[in-house]
Protein backbone atom coordinates (compact mmCIF):
# COMPACT_ATOMS: atom_id res chain seq x y z
CA UNK A 1 0.00 0.00 0.00
CA UNK A 2 1.18 3.49 -1.00
CA UNK A 3 1.47 6.44 1.51
CA UNK A 4 -2.13 7.47 1.96
CA UNK A 5 -3.42 4.45 0.57
CA UNK A 6 -6.21 4.18 3.21
CA UNK A 7 -7.38 7.42 2.58
CA UNK A 8 -8.83 5.77 -0.55
CA UNK A 9 -10.89 2.99 1.69
CA UNK A 10 -12.14 5.70 4.06
CA UNK A 11 -13.94 7.19 0.89
CA UNK A 12 -15.76 4.36 0.61
CA UNK A 13 -16.84 3.48 3.70
CA UNK A 14 -17.47 7.09 4.52
CA UNK A 15 -20.84 6.07 2.39
CA UNK A 16 -21.07 2.86 3.25
CA UNK A 17 -21.12 2.87 6.73
CA UNK A 18 -23.76 5.01 6.98
CA UNK A 19 -25.67 3.04 4.51
CA UNK A 20 -25.59 0.05 6.08
CA UNK A 21 -26.39 1.80 9.41
CA UNK A 22 -29.54 3.48 7.88
CA UNK A 23 -31.05 0.16 7.04
CA UNK A 24 -31.72 -0.77 10.95
CA UNK A 25 -33.48 2.52 11.82
CA UNK A 26 -37.15 2.81 12.14
CA UNK A 27 -38.89 4.67 10.03
CA UNK A 28 -39.93 7.44 12.39
CA UNK A 29 -35.54 7.85 13.08
CA UNK A 30 -36.36 10.97 10.29
CA UNK A 31 -33.56 13.34 12.30
CA UNK A 32 -31.11 10.69 12.63
CA UNK A 33 -31.41 9.36 9.39
CA UNK A 34 -30.88 12.77 7.72
CA UNK A 35 -28.27 13.66 9.68
CA UNK A 36 -26.29 10.46 9.00
CA UNK A 37 -27.06 10.87 4.95
CA UNK A 38 -25.77 14.47 5.17
CA UNK A 39 -22.81 13.89 7.14
CA UNK A 40 -21.44 10.77 5.06
CA UNK A 41 -22.14 13.12 1.94
CA UNK A 42 -19.95 16.21 3.33
CA UNK A 43 -17.82 13.91 4.69
CA UNK A 44 -17.20 12.16 1.86
CA UNK A 45 -16.40 15.48 -0.44
CA UNK A 46 -13.72 16.22 2.18
CA UNK A 47 -11.76 13.31 1.71
CA UNK A 48 -12.30 13.15 -2.09
CA UNK A 49 -11.17 16.70 -2.00
CA UNK A 50 -8.16 15.95 0.38
CA UNK A 51 -7.17 13.21 -2.62
CA UNK A 52 -7.41 15.70 -5.43
CA UNK A 53 -5.30 17.88 -3.75
CA UNK A 54 -2.54 15.42 -3.09
CA UNK A 55 -2.69 14.08 -6.88
CA UNK A 56 -2.05 17.41 -8.28
CA UNK A 57 1.21 17.35 -5.84
CA UNK A 58 1.68 14.04 -7.18
CA UNK A 59 0.69 11.98 -3.72
CA UNK A 60 -0.15 8.49 -4.62
CA UNK A 61 -3.12 6.20 -3.34
CA UNK A 62 -3.41 2.86 -4.06
CA UNK A 63 -4.66 -0.23 -2.24
CA UNK A 64 -4.22 -3.75 -2.89
CA UNK A 65 -5.42 -6.79 -1.59
CA UNK A 66 -5.20 -10.22 -3.41
CA UNK A 67 -7.78 -12.56 -3.83
CA UNK A 68 -6.71 -15.48 -5.49
CA UNK A 69 -3.27 -16.24 -7.15
CA UNK A 70 -3.85 -14.22 -10.07
CA UNK A 71 -6.78 -11.94 -9.16
CA UNK A 72 -6.44 -8.59 -6.52
CA UNK A 73 -8.63 -6.02 -5.67
CA UNK A 74 -6.87 -2.31 -6.40
CA UNK A 75 -7.88 0.49 -5.63
CA UNK A 76 -6.07 3.17 -6.93
CA UNK A 77 -6.57 7.27 -7.26
CA UNK A 78 -5.45 9.14 -11.24
CA UNK A 79 -6.46 12.22 -12.26
CA UNK A 80 -9.05 10.32 -14.35
CA UNK A 81 -10.83 8.69 -11.47
CA UNK A 82 -10.53 11.60 -9.10
CA UNK A 83 -12.78 13.64 -11.81
CA UNK A 84 -15.59 10.51 -11.95
CA UNK A 85 -15.25 10.57 -7.59
CA UNK A 86 -15.52 14.61 -7.41
CA UNK A 87 -18.60 14.74 -9.59
CA UNK A 88 -20.25 12.12 -7.98
CA UNK A 89 -19.37 12.84 -4.28
CA UNK A 90 -20.52 16.48 -5.02
CA UNK A 91 -23.63 15.43 -6.77
CA UNK A 92 -24.60 12.97 -4.26
CA UNK A 93 -24.58 15.38 -1.79
CA UNK A 94 -27.18 17.49 -3.42
CA UNK A 95 -29.44 14.32 -4.77
CA UNK A 96 -29.08 13.36 -0.44
CA UNK A 97 -30.52 16.93 -0.25
CA UNK A 98 -33.21 16.74 -2.61
CA UNK A 99 -34.21 13.25 -1.98
CA UNK A 100 -34.91 14.22 2.11
CA UNK A 101 -37.58 16.60 0.71
CA UNK A 102 -38.94 14.26 -1.65
CA UNK A 103 -39.89 11.45 0.25
CA UNK A 104 -40.32 13.50 3.56
CA UNK A 105 -43.61 11.57 3.72
CA UNK A 106 -43.09 8.22 1.70
CA UNK A 107 -43.17 5.01 3.04
CA UNK A 108 -39.88 2.87 3.58
CA UNK A 109 -37.40 5.51 3.59
CA UNK A 110 -34.52 3.52 5.33
CA UNK A 111 -34.54 0.53 2.96
CA UNK A 112 -34.55 3.68 0.10
CA UNK A 113 -31.71 5.62 2.14
CA UNK A 114 -29.61 2.42 2.43
CA UNK A 115 -29.86 1.64 -1.17
CA UNK A 116 -28.73 4.87 -2.24
CA UNK A 117 -25.74 5.34 -0.16
CA UNK A 118 -25.20 1.66 -1.21
CA UNK A 119 -25.43 2.63 -5.04
CA UNK A 120 -23.15 5.76 -3.87
CA UNK A 121 -20.71 3.75 -2.70
CA UNK A 122 -20.25 1.09 -5.51
CA UNK A 123 -20.29 4.02 -7.78
CA UNK A 124 -17.23 5.37 -5.72
CA UNK A 125 -15.49 1.85 -6.36
CA UNK A 126 -15.83 2.38 -10.13
CA UNK A 127 -14.19 5.07 -10.39
CA UNK A 128 -11.32 4.36 -7.84
CA UNK A 129 -10.88 0.66 -9.54
CA UNK A 130 -7.31 0.28 -10.56
CA UNK A 131 -7.45 -2.65 -12.68
CA UNK A 132 -10.34 -4.00 -15.15
CA UNK A 133 -11.07 -7.22 -12.03
CA UNK A 134 -12.03 -4.57 -9.46
CA UNK A 135 -14.15 -2.57 -11.95
CA UNK A 136 -15.53 -5.70 -13.01
CA UNK A 137 -16.90 -6.30 -9.25
CA UNK A 138 -17.93 -2.95 -8.35
CA UNK A 139 -19.95 -2.32 -12.02
CA UNK A 140 -21.36 -5.89 -11.22
CA UNK A 141 -22.57 -4.69 -7.95
CA UNK A 142 -24.03 -1.20 -9.54
CA UNK A 143 -26.93 -3.46 -10.87
CA UNK A 144 -28.03 -5.01 -7.41
CA UNK A 145 -27.50 -1.31 -5.50
CA UNK A 146 -29.66 0.36 -8.04
CA UNK A 147 -32.65 -2.45 -8.57
CA UNK A 148 -34.01 -1.46 -5.38
CA UNK A 149 -34.42 1.90 -6.18
CA UNK A 150 -35.69 1.56 -9.50
CA UNK A 151 -38.52 -0.52 -8.02
CA UNK A 152 -39.14 1.52 -5.02
CA UNK A 153 -42.47 2.33 -5.76
CA UNK A 154 -43.82 -0.57 -5.47
CA UNK A 155 -45.96 -0.92 -8.62
CA UNK A 156 -46.67 -3.22 -11.10
CA UNK A 157 -45.22 -0.90 -13.77
CA UNK A 158 -42.36 -0.50 -11.41
CA UNK A 159 -41.72 -4.06 -10.79
CA UNK A 160 -41.69 -4.58 -15.02
CA UNK A 161 -39.07 -1.35 -14.97
CA UNK A 162 -36.94 -3.10 -12.97
CA UNK A 163 -37.57 -6.87 -14.48
CA UNK A 164 -36.10 -4.92 -17.74
CA UNK A 165 -33.44 -3.01 -16.38
CA UNK A 166 -32.61 -6.47 -15.05
CA UNK A 167 -32.40 -8.59 -18.11
CA UNK A 168 -30.57 -5.86 -19.89
CA UNK A 169 -28.22 -4.75 -17.13
CA UNK A 170 -27.29 -8.77 -16.61
CA UNK A 171 -27.04 -9.85 -20.21
CA UNK A 172 -24.58 -6.61 -20.45
CA UNK A 173 -22.74 -7.76 -17.57
CA UNK A 174 -22.61 -11.32 -18.51
CA UNK A 175 -20.43 -10.31 -21.70
CA UNK A 176 -18.64 -7.88 -20.01
CA UNK A 177 -17.08 -10.95 -17.27
CA UNK A 178 -16.56 -13.54 -20.19
CA UNK A 179 -14.83 -10.74 -21.72
CA UNK A 180 -12.36 -9.96 -18.97
CA UNK A 181 -11.97 -13.92 -18.32
CA UNK A 182 -10.70 -14.34 -21.79
CA UNK A 183 -8.92 -10.85 -22.10
CA UNK A 184 -6.90 -12.05 -18.90
CA UNK A 185 -6.04 -15.26 -19.97
CA UNK A 186 -4.33 -13.61 -23.38
CA UNK A 187 -3.06 -11.09 -20.76
CA UNK A 188 -2.20 -11.84 -17.46
CA UNK A 189 -3.99 -9.17 -14.81
CA UNK A 190 -5.33 -6.14 -16.12
CA UNK A 191 -4.30 -2.78 -14.22
CA UNK A 192 -5.20 0.83 -15.45
CA UNK A 193 -2.36 2.84 -17.11
CA UNK A 194 -1.80 4.99 -19.73
CA UNK A 195 -1.12 3.46 -23.06
CA UNK A 196 -3.17 0.14 -22.18
CA UNK A 197 -1.53 -3.54 -22.64
CA UNK A 198 2.11 -4.30 -25.06
CA UNK A 199 1.60 -3.99 -28.61
CA UNK A 200 3.41 -7.33 -29.06
CA UNK A 201 -0.62 -8.55 -28.08
CA UNK A 202 -1.80 -6.72 -31.15
CA UNK A 203 0.53 -8.46 -33.29
CA UNK A 204 0.18 -12.18 -31.26
CA UNK A 205 -3.90 -11.70 -31.22
CA UNK A 206 -4.91 -8.91 -33.58
CA UNK A 207 -8.61 -11.02 -34.14
CA UNK A 208 -9.01 -12.09 -30.92
CA UNK A 209 -8.01 -8.86 -29.45
CA UNK A 210 -10.61 -6.89 -31.88
CA UNK A 211 -13.22 -9.05 -30.90
CA UNK A 212 -12.56 -8.84 -27.49
CA UNK A 213 -12.87 -4.91 -27.95
CA UNK A 214 -15.94 -5.11 -29.15
CA UNK A 215 -17.42 -7.87 -26.36
CA UNK A 216 -16.09 -5.16 -23.30
CA UNK A 217 -18.11 -2.70 -25.57
CA UNK A 218 -21.32 -4.09 -25.68
CA UNK A 219 -20.69 -5.01 -21.77
CA UNK A 220 -20.37 -1.65 -20.68
CA UNK A 221 -21.92 -0.14 -22.98
CA UNK A 222 -25.79 -1.47 -21.80
CA UNK A 223 -25.04 0.84 -18.87
CA UNK A 224 -24.23 3.61 -21.23
CA UNK A 225 -27.40 3.52 -23.10
CA UNK A 226 -25.91 2.92 -26.68
CA UNK A 227 -28.06 1.52 -28.91
CA UNK A 228 -29.65 -0.74 -29.57
CA UNK A 229 -28.67 -1.34 -25.59
CA UNK A 230 -30.79 1.52 -24.28
CA UNK A 231 -34.25 0.28 -23.74
CA UNK A 232 -34.04 -0.20 -19.84
CA UNK A 233 -33.20 3.65 -19.62
CA UNK A 234 -36.53 4.68 -20.79
CA UNK A 235 -38.81 2.37 -18.83
CA UNK A 236 -36.70 3.42 -15.33
CA UNK A 237 -37.89 6.53 -15.43
CA UNK A 238 -41.13 5.07 -13.27
CA UNK A 239 -38.10 5.59 -10.21
CA UNK A 240 -38.55 8.69 -8.32
CA UNK A 241 -37.02 11.52 -9.56
CA UNK A 242 -34.22 11.46 -7.06
CA UNK A 243 -33.57 8.00 -8.52
CA UNK A 244 -33.76 9.40 -11.61
CA UNK A 245 -31.50 12.25 -11.10
CA UNK A 246 -28.83 9.41 -10.00
CA UNK A 247 -29.21 6.87 -12.94
CA UNK A 248 -28.00 9.50 -15.49
CA UNK A 249 -25.97 12.22 -13.86
CA UNK A 250 -23.78 10.21 -11.40
CA UNK A 251 -24.03 6.27 -11.35
CA UNK A 252 -25.23 3.83 -13.93
CA UNK A 253 -25.34 5.59 -17.38
CA UNK A 254 -22.17 7.06 -16.54
CA UNK A 255 -20.63 4.06 -15.07
CA UNK A 256 -20.90 2.89 -18.57
CA UNK A 257 -19.32 6.02 -20.40
CA UNK A 258 -16.45 6.01 -17.69
CA UNK A 259 -16.37 2.11 -18.74
CA UNK A 260 -15.36 3.10 -22.12
CA UNK A 261 -13.10 5.63 -21.33
CA UNK A 262 -10.94 3.27 -19.11
CA UNK A 263 -10.99 0.44 -22.00
CA UNK A 264 -9.96 2.42 -25.01
CA UNK A 265 -7.41 4.61 -22.61
CA UNK A 266 -6.25 2.22 -19.88
CA UNK A 267 -7.23 -1.22 -21.35
CA UNK A 268 -6.36 -1.20 -24.59
CA UNK A 269 -4.44 2.27 -24.62
CA UNK A 270 -4.60 4.83 -28.02
CA UNK A 271 -1.92 3.42 -30.26
CA UNK A 272 -3.33 0.11 -29.88
CA UNK A 273 -6.97 1.32 -30.90
CA UNK A 274 -5.48 2.76 -33.44
CA UNK A 275 -3.14 -0.09 -34.70
CA UNK A 276 -6.82 -2.51 -34.85
CA UNK A 277 -8.66 0.68 -36.17
CA UNK A 278 -11.20 0.47 -33.27
CA UNK A 279 -11.38 4.28 -32.90
CA UNK A 280 -13.94 4.50 -36.32
CA UNK A 281 -16.34 1.81 -34.52
CA UNK A 282 -16.61 3.71 -31.09
CA UNK A 283 -17.31 7.26 -32.99
CA UNK A 284 -19.62 5.56 -35.52
CA UNK A 285 -22.03 3.86 -32.32
CA UNK A 286 -21.43 6.78 -30.59
CA UNK A 287 -22.80 9.21 -33.40
CA UNK A 288 -26.00 6.91 -34.68
CA UNK A 289 -27.07 6.98 -30.67
CA UNK A 290 -26.39 10.70 -30.69
CA UNK A 291 -28.86 11.23 -33.54
CA UNK A 292 -31.63 8.47 -32.53
CA UNK A 293 -31.45 9.74 -29.04
CA UNK A 294 -32.40 12.95 -29.94
CA UNK A 295 -35.16 12.31 -32.74
CA UNK A 296 -36.67 10.16 -29.92
CA UNK A 297 -36.75 12.56 -27.66
CA UNK A 298 -38.66 15.20 -29.99
CA UNK A 299 -41.13 12.45 -29.87
CA UNK A 300 -42.11 12.26 -25.90
CA UNK A 301 -44.67 13.96 -24.66
CA UNK A 302 -43.42 12.78 -21.06
CA UNK A 303 -40.80 14.82 -19.70
CA UNK A 304 -39.00 12.32 -17.64
CA UNK A 305 -38.99 10.48 -21.19
CA UNK A 306 -37.49 13.15 -23.22
CA UNK A 307 -34.93 13.63 -20.40
CA UNK A 308 -34.00 9.85 -21.00
CA UNK A 309 -34.02 10.00 -24.27
CA UNK A 310 -31.92 13.35 -23.92
CA UNK A 311 -29.55 11.20 -21.55
CA UNK A 312 -29.26 8.32 -24.56
CA UNK A 313 -28.03 11.32 -26.97
CA UNK A 314 -25.90 13.41 -24.22
CA UNK A 315 -24.03 10.67 -22.89
CA UNK A 316 -22.48 9.34 -26.01
CA UNK A 317 -20.33 12.76 -26.85
CA UNK A 318 -18.37 11.03 -24.39
CA UNK A 319 -17.91 8.37 -26.67
CA UNK A 320 -17.71 10.31 -29.75
CA UNK A 321 -14.88 12.10 -27.78
CA UNK A 322 -12.59 9.13 -26.93
CA UNK A 323 -13.22 8.02 -30.92
CA UNK A 324 -11.27 10.79 -31.60
CA UNK A 325 -8.47 10.13 -28.25
CA UNK A 326 -5.55 10.85 -30.84
CA UNK A 327 -7.03 14.67 -31.18
CA UNK A 328 -6.12 16.39 -27.54
CA UNK A 329 -9.47 18.80 -28.29
CA UNK A 330 -11.80 15.75 -29.00
CA UNK A 331 -10.53 14.32 -26.36
CA UNK A 332 -10.69 17.11 -23.76
CA UNK A 333 -14.15 17.21 -25.19
CA UNK A 334 -15.72 13.98 -24.47
CA UNK A 335 -14.00 14.12 -21.18
CA UNK A 336 -14.97 17.26 -19.70
CA UNK A 337 -18.76 16.16 -21.04
CA UNK A 338 -17.94 13.50 -18.16
CA UNK A 339 -18.69 16.08 -15.91
CA UNK A 340 -20.52 18.95 -17.52
CA UNK A 341 -23.73 16.53 -18.69
CA UNK A 342 -23.76 15.07 -15.00
CA UNK A 343 -24.56 18.66 -13.70
CA UNK A 344 -27.01 19.97 -16.70
CA UNK A 345 -28.69 16.93 -16.52
CA UNK A 346 -29.19 16.25 -12.47
CA UNK A 347 -30.78 19.84 -13.07
CA UNK A 348 -33.17 18.70 -15.51
CA UNK A 349 -34.54 15.81 -13.31
CA UNK A 350 -34.69 17.93 -10.38
CA UNK A 351 -36.77 20.71 -11.73
CA UNK A 352 -39.05 17.87 -13.21
CA UNK A 353 -39.22 16.56 -10.10
CA UNK A 354 -40.40 19.58 -8.41
CA UNK A 355 -43.27 19.70 -11.28
CA UNK A 356 -44.30 16.45 -10.74
CA UNK A 357 -44.33 16.70 -7.09
CA UNK A 358 -45.58 20.23 -6.41
CA UNK A 359 -48.14 20.54 -9.49
CA UNK A 360 -48.48 17.02 -10.87
CA UNK A 361 -47.17 17.93 -14.31
CA UNK A 362 -45.38 14.97 -15.96
CA UNK A 363 -45.96 15.60 -19.76
CA UNK A 364 -44.57 18.75 -21.69
CA UNK A 365 -48.03 19.11 -23.01
CA UNK A 366 -49.22 20.33 -19.35
CA UNK A 367 -46.93 23.11 -18.94
CA UNK A 368 -48.25 26.14 -20.44
CA UNK A 369 -47.82 28.85 -17.87
CA UNK A 370 -45.98 27.00 -14.97
CA UNK A 371 -42.97 29.07 -14.77
CA UNK A 372 -45.49 31.97 -13.48
CA UNK A 373 -46.39 29.37 -10.52
CA UNK A 374 -42.36 28.20 -10.34
CA UNK A 375 -40.11 30.62 -12.01
CA UNK A 376 -36.99 29.78 -9.76
CA UNK A 377 -37.26 26.05 -10.85
CA UNK A 378 -38.32 27.06 -14.70
CA UNK A 379 -35.30 29.44 -14.49
CA UNK A 380 -32.76 26.42 -13.59
CA UNK A 381 -34.69 23.99 -16.09
CA UNK A 382 -33.95 26.89 -18.80
CA UNK A 383 -30.06 27.01 -17.82
CA UNK A 384 -30.10 23.26 -17.72
CA UNK A 385 -31.65 23.09 -21.29
CA UNK A 386 -29.73 25.94 -23.02
CA UNK A 387 -26.72 24.09 -21.88
CA UNK A 388 -27.68 20.88 -23.55
CA UNK A 389 -28.30 22.95 -26.30
CA UNK A 390 -24.68 24.42 -26.45
CA UNK A 391 -25.20 27.86 -25.62
CA UNK A 392 -23.02 30.13 -24.67
CA UNK A 393 -21.76 30.75 -21.57
CA UNK A 394 -23.14 27.34 -20.55
CA UNK A 395 -20.69 24.29 -19.65
CA UNK A 396 -22.39 22.26 -22.67
CA UNK A 397 -21.07 25.12 -25.27
CA UNK A 398 -17.41 24.17 -24.00
CA UNK A 399 -17.94 20.19 -24.31
CA UNK A 400 -19.41 21.07 -27.73
CA UNK A 401 -16.80 23.82 -28.78
CA UNK A 402 -13.92 21.04 -28.24
CA UNK A 403 -15.67 18.40 -29.83
CA UNK A 404 -15.95 20.69 -32.91
CA UNK A 405 -12.22 21.89 -32.85
CA UNK A 406 -11.11 18.12 -32.48
CA UNK A 407 -13.00 17.06 -35.60
CA UNK A 408 -11.64 19.82 -37.67
CA UNK A 409 -8.26 18.78 -36.15
CA UNK A 410 -9.16 15.28 -37.18
CA UNK A 411 -10.85 16.32 -40.62
CA UNK A 412 -13.31 14.20 -39.87
CA UNK A 413 -16.41 16.44 -41.37
CA UNK A 414 -19.16 13.52 -40.76
CA UNK A 415 -18.32 14.42 -36.75
CA UNK A 416 -18.85 18.12 -36.83
CA UNK A 417 -22.25 17.65 -38.73
CA UNK A 418 -23.78 15.01 -36.48
CA UNK A 419 -22.68 18.10 -33.56
CA UNK A 420 -24.57 20.64 -35.41
CA UNK A 421 -27.46 18.54 -36.42
CA UNK A 422 -27.67 17.11 -32.32
CA UNK A 423 -27.68 20.67 -31.36
CA UNK A 424 -30.93 21.90 -33.85
CA UNK A 425 -32.53 18.59 -32.26
CA UNK A 426 -31.53 19.39 -28.96
CA UNK A 427 -33.22 23.01 -29.88
CA UNK A 428 -36.03 21.50 -31.16
CA UNK A 429 -36.83 19.08 -28.11
CA UNK A 430 -36.13 21.56 -25.13
CA UNK A 431 -37.30 25.38 -27.04
CA UNK A 432 -40.83 24.04 -26.76
CA UNK A 433 -40.75 23.49 -23.23
CA UNK A 434 -39.13 26.70 -22.03
CA UNK A 435 -41.40 28.92 -24.37
CA UNK A 436 -44.86 26.71 -23.34
CA UNK A 437 -43.86 27.61 -19.55
CA UNK A 438 -42.32 31.01 -19.99
CA UNK A 439 -44.56 32.65 -22.78
CA UNK A 440 -47.83 30.75 -23.27
CA UNK A 441 -51.35 31.50 -20.96
CA UNK A 442 -52.03 28.77 -18.78
CA UNK A 443 -55.61 27.37 -19.94
CA UNK A 444 -56.42 24.48 -17.23
CA UNK A 445 -56.13 24.24 -13.50
CA UNK A 446 -52.64 22.54 -12.42
CA UNK A 447 -53.35 18.06 -12.27
CA UNK A 448 -52.34 17.87 -8.45
CA UNK A 449 -51.43 21.28 -6.40
CA UNK A 450 -49.75 21.31 -3.38
CA UNK A 451 -49.77 24.28 -1.08
CA UNK A 452 -46.17 25.50 0.21
CA UNK A 453 -45.70 27.98 3.16
CA UNK A 454 -42.69 29.34 1.82
CA UNK A 455 -40.78 29.75 -1.76
CA UNK A 456 -42.74 27.82 -4.55
CA UNK A 457 -41.87 24.55 -3.77
CA UNK A 458 -40.26 22.80 -0.27
CA UNK A 459 -36.86 24.28 -0.05
CA UNK A 460 -35.24 21.32 -0.22
CA UNK A 461 -36.44 20.43 -3.20
CA UNK A 462 -35.52 24.47 -4.98
CA UNK A 463 -32.23 24.75 -3.50
CA UNK A 464 -30.24 21.77 -5.35
CA UNK A 465 -31.33 22.30 -9.13
CA UNK A 466 -30.65 26.34 -8.22
CA UNK A 467 -26.90 25.44 -6.94
CA UNK A 468 -26.26 22.77 -10.05
CA UNK A 469 -27.82 25.78 -12.66
CA UNK A 470 -25.65 28.42 -11.26
CA UNK A 471 -22.68 25.46 -11.61
CA UNK A 472 -23.33 25.29 -14.84
CA UNK A 473 -23.39 29.08 -15.41
CA UNK A 474 -20.18 29.51 -13.63
CA UNK A 475 -17.82 26.07 -14.96
CA UNK A 476 -19.45 27.64 -18.62
CA UNK A 477 -18.16 31.32 -17.78
CA UNK A 478 -14.38 30.21 -15.67
CA UNK A 479 -13.63 27.50 -18.09
CA UNK A 480 -10.07 28.72 -18.66
CA UNK A 481 -9.48 28.82 -14.77
CA UNK A 482 -7.00 26.88 -12.75
CA UNK A 483 -9.49 25.11 -10.93
CA UNK A 484 -12.27 24.00 -13.79
CA UNK A 485 -13.28 20.60 -14.62
CA UNK A 486 -11.50 21.80 -18.20
CA UNK A 487 -8.48 22.87 -16.63
CA UNK A 488 -8.46 19.47 -14.70
CA UNK A 489 -9.08 17.40 -17.41
CA UNK A 490 -6.61 18.86 -19.94
CA UNK A 491 -3.91 17.83 -17.12
CA UNK A 492 -5.42 14.48 -17.81
CA UNK A 493 -5.28 14.63 -21.50
CA UNK A 494 -1.67 15.56 -21.20
CA UNK A 495 -0.78 12.47 -19.37
CA UNK A 496 -2.57 10.36 -22.02
CA UNK A 497 -1.26 11.97 -25.21
CA UNK A 498 2.44 11.75 -24.34
CA UNK A 499 2.56 7.59 -23.89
Amino acid sequence: MFAGGWLLVIILLSSLIPGLIIFSLEEDRHVFRSVLNMSGALLKIILVLIMDVGILFGQSYEVRLRLLVDIELVLHADPLSALFCTLSSVLWLLTTLYAIGYLENSPNRSHFFGFFSLCVSVTTGIALAGNLITFLLFYEMLTLTTYPLIIHRGTEQALKAGSHYLIYTFSGGSIFLFSVIWLQTLTGPIDFMAGGFSPALIQAYPTQMTILFLFLFIGVGVKAALIPLHGWLPAAMIAPAPVSALLHAVAVVKAGAFGIIRIVLDVYGIKNMQSLNLLPILGFAAAATILYGSVKALQQDDLKRRLAYSTVSQVSYIALGVSMADQSAALIGGLVHLVHQGIMKITLFFCAGNLAETLGIHKVSQMKGVAKRMPLTMLAFSVGAFGMIGVPPTAGFISKWYLGIGSLESQAWWVLAVLVISSFLNALYFLPIIIKSWFQERDQPYPDEKQFDTFETHWMLLIPPLVTACIILIIGLVANSEFSPLSWVRFIVEDYLLQ
